[in-house]
């Protein structure tokens, strides 16, 4: 997604935290956990509603440490694609691209 494209005009994000107490959270990493990557890439497919597919491309910008309040914006960059991007605090954390089945 380019700057500025994202949801639909008056479309609003999809808010996430994954709270401290997260089972996931003990061991990645210890002294300083971070929100492992799959469980934002979920949270993406969860709040897009599919089930199932195939990841064409994730950048990783920034940790997301638990408690920490994630945006995601989605966008249909064409058929059969999910486009994301999800923001903590107004930075960028996370982009990428699904090929999602037809519904």
């Amino acid at each position: 997604m380019a700057e500025g494209e994202g949801m639909p005009a008056g479309a609003a994000p999809v808010r996430f935290t994954l709270p401290p107490g997260h089972p996931a959270l003990p061991g990645h990493f210890p002294g300083r956990p971070i929100v492992p990557g799959v469980l934002l890439l979920d949270a993406v497919m969860q709040a897009a509603g599919i089930g199932a597919g195939r990841l064409l491309r994730a950048k990783f910008l920034a940790p997301v440490a638990p408690g920490q309040a994630v945006e995601i914006e989605l966008a249909a960059p064409g058929p059969e694609r999910l486009a994301f991007r999800c923001r903590c605090a107004g930075t960028v954390v996370l982009s990428g691209e699904f090929a999602c089945p037809p519904r």
